[in-house]
């Protein structure tokens, strides 16, 4: 067998800096425009930054009444960041942006490595570099790794953990595989269950190709499984053994226990619907999967074709071709194992993003994006490289992928006529090019280098085109809100969970465009309001919409949810993080744009927040009611319904802490009317606000005997058209 030359060509370092550059670019290019993006992990990110205990728990507040719904590693990132270079809008998305960087230099340097030492290093270089830059420009990349979703740190750690097993693999080594155990932990304390849905797969990978002798490699999986449960076990003993009254409810448990919460509502729940996370992949009957119907062809449909399904043909074409090229290889083959590796990523987490009955968003496919990417590095570099053995079957496969590729963007780009309809066309300008040239190369059998390059050249370029294009828009959109999406179209649904006329504007606002609707395919006319709140009749309402008033999902006509006319339920003047300039929200029916995202207000620092805050629904913050909170020298300045409220008025006061009755979802069994009313009497609340929007941006958050009992005990008044009652002032 002849032996493989593993030399790294020179022209590799420079590429490799330069794909850096660029991906650095791409994610921190006017990365303020999105202000405090998720106003709810802002919250928590600034209270972080103001108490310890706070940011040792994930505390949405500073007095740590009730942490966020997922464990806290990456707001301890944030949090750090935030305490040596101050909060702002800078400090806490570019530890994100950084990430990504990270996760594409980690990612190219382990397919390099596998696939080096298996084809050779020119290869390895190749295959590496292919695989970086196709992880960074997948939409859903762009869009997390530019805001402060805890997802970006999660798929940064799983990165980690490849490269890991990777490097184990070489030689067989033990602490290589004890750091992805590590890495696969603090995945975990990341995001829960989806930061180790890979570990089967990494896993068979070293059973399988690892150069040692077979009861070592078990020995050896068997250490990295203790140091994945001790990794992630850690903070959750440290909680557990933490008196309940000397910390934060753990916020979407039902008994305050962080083990319930990783695996009921972000395990099980989110796999078979129920704790919290509604059930059936439609949302309906009041389910709130957000992800259509289950099947494969979710991951094609809608804002999760458009923000991760531009390569994924590609991938799965290349992952079939790699196969049968390594199929005879060594069993200690590098290459094989690394299709192990990000094969088995891919159709773990791709089939469970499927078929999940439970909550589950868009974005949360960005965790596909550096197996989309590996795949594509690895399967076409081993793909061309066979040439030289079945040059016609070969290219054949390699055609085929440029083919499928170019049609599925073409297809992605027609649904929505208002991106740049140019982009298309040059598609398939390009994808004609790449498989003329590619037929000529396999029919001429003295191939010229020169035309071999361009076939090269040509072939990534039109493989590229369109998910380059789609990601370029989406890091120039400005994005807020819960559920961010990417580039935003012409036809974007309405979400309806906000109430309607006067009520608070709903729960999840996205950028310029918010929550994807059945619009986005143009089979339902265009210009449903977008997200929660879209521009309807004069003003905007609700958070962070621009499309005019048309078609909804269900064929009829409404106006978007959060003002039947179109009107700002609340808000008035304010400045968002970045500065930006804007139009101020009305109070009760002035036009106006409420929120955070770089557009409300005047211009300035900081400034009130409009209805529906930062695109996270809840209640209303005008200048009055801010100044009354900046006065409060209370434990809580105030306590409201749901986690979106109550992060909205943290934000919007400087930091001052607001009690979020029942959590992000509005129904977290935190506090007791026994537990609240002991915290009044010891003169530890200075506000009830009664209209908060709870969870998800609507309803009561179910603390019906808790209202009750304040309206029969405290003086009311309003402030910035907000009913709020004095709990240091009793009635009598």
């Amino acid at each position: 067998m002849t032996a493989v030359d593993e030399t790294t060509p020179r022209w590799y370092r420079p590429a490799f800096l330069l794909m850096l550059t660029a991906a650095a670019v791409l994610y921190l290019w006017d990365l303020s425009a999105s202000g405090y993006a998720n106003s709810f992990y802002s919250a928590a990110v600034q209270a972080g930054t103001e108490s310890w205990k706070a940011w040792f728990f994930g505390s949405l507040d500073s007095s740590s009444f009730i942490t966020v719904d997922k464990p806290p590693a990456s707001l301890w990132v944030d949090g750090l960041s935030g305490r040596i270079f101050g909060f702002n809008s800078w400090s806490l998305l570019v530890p994100q942006a950084l990430e990504g960087v990270a996760a594409a230099g980690l990612l190219c340097a382990a397919v390099r490595r596998a696939v080096r030492r298996s084809a050779g290093g020119r290869a390895g270089a190749t295959a590496g570099l292919i695989a970086g830059a196709a992880m960074a420009l997948t939409p859903a990349a762009v869009l997390i790794f530019r805001f402060n979703n805890p997802d970006a740190l999660m798929v940064l750690l799983v990165v980690i953990a490849a490269y890991c097993v990777v490097r184990a693999l070489e030689h067989g080594r033990t602490w290589w595989l004890v750091g992805a155990g590590v890495a696969f932990g603090f995945g975990f304390l990341t995001k829960s269950g989806e930061a180790v849905l890979n570990v089967p797969a990494f896993a068979l990978a070293y059973l399988v190709a690892a150069p040692v002798p077979f009861w070592r490699r078990v020995w050896q999986l068997l250490a990295a499984a203790v140091a994945i449960v001790l990794s992630a076990g850690w903070w959750i003993a440290a909680v557990l053994l933490t008196p309940a009254a000397d910390r934060p409810y753990i916020g979407g448990s039902t008994d305050n226990n962080p083990l319930q919460l990783a695996f009921g509502y972000n395990g099980l729940g989110r796999l078979f619907g129920g704790s919290g996370n509604g059930g059936g992949g439609g949302g309906g009957g009041g389910g709130t999967s957000f992800g259509g119907s289950p099947g494969l062809l979710r991951l094609f449909r809608g804002e999760f074709g458009l923000e991760v399904s531009w390569l994924l043909p590609a991938a799965v074409i290349l992952l079939a071709g790699a196969v049968w090229v390594t199929w005879r290889a060594p069993r200690t083959d590098t290459g094989r194992a690394s299709l192990i590796i990000f094969g088995g990523w891919l159709l773990s987490t791709g089939v469970t993003f499927a078929y999940m009955q439970g909550t589950i968003h868009p974005y949360y496919t960005v965790a596909l994006a550096p197996a989309i990417g590996a795949l594509a590095g690895i399967g076409s570099v081993l793909l061309w490289r066979h040439r030289a053995v079945n040059a016609p079957v070969a290219n054949a496969v390699l055609a085929l992928t440029v083919v499928v590729t170019g049609a599925w963007g073409f297809e992605l780009l027609h649904t929505d006529s208002s991106f740049h309809p140019s982009v298309k066309w040059v598609e398939v300008i390009a994808a004609v090019a790449a498989v003329l040239l590619l037929g000529v190369t396999a029919l001429w059998l003295r191939n010229r280098w020169r035309l071999l390059v361009a076939a090269g050249l040509v072939t990534a370029v039109a493989v590229a085109i369109p998910t380059t294009a789609w990601a370029v828009g989406t890091a120039a959109t400005a994005h807020t809100g819960s559920i961010p999406t990417a580039v935003s179209g012409s036809g974007d649904a309405g979400f309806s969970a906000g109430s309607s006329g006067s009520g608070f504007g709903g729960g999840f606002g996205g950028g310029t465009g918010g929550f994807p609707g059945a619009g986005r395919t143009g089979t339902t006319g265009t210009g449903a309001g977008k997200m929660a709140g879209g521009k309807a009749g004069t003003g905007y309402a609700g958070a962070f919409g621009d499309a005019a008033a048309g078609t909804a999902p269900s064929g009829t006509t409404g106006t978007a949810p959060g003002g039947t006319t179109g009107t700002a339920p609340g808000g008035t003047t304010g400045t968002a993080p970045g500065g930006t300039s804007g139009a101020p929200g009305g109070l009760s029916g002035e036009a106006g744009q409420a929120g955070t995202g770089g557009k409300a207000g005047s211009t300035g620092d900081r400034g009130t927040f409009g209805a529906g805050g930062a695109g996270g629904g809840g209640t209303t913050t005008s200048a009055a009611l801010v100044k009354a909170l900046e006065k409060t020298t209370t434990r809580w300045a105030a306590a409201v319904s749901g986690s979106q409220s109550a992060a909205t008025l943290e934000l919007a006061s400087g930091g001052k802490a607001v009690m979020a009755m029942g959590g992000f979802t509005g129904t977290d069994p935190t506090p007791t009317l026994a537990e609240f009313e002991q915290w009044v009497k010891d003169g530890d609340i200075t506000y009830y606000i009664a209209g908060g929007g709870g969870g998800f941006g609507g309803g009561g958050g179910g603390f019906s005997s808790i209202t009750s009992w304040v309206e029969a005990h405290y003086k009311s008044e309003t402030i910035g058209g907000e009913t709020v009652y004095l709990l240091l002032q009793p009635k009598s």
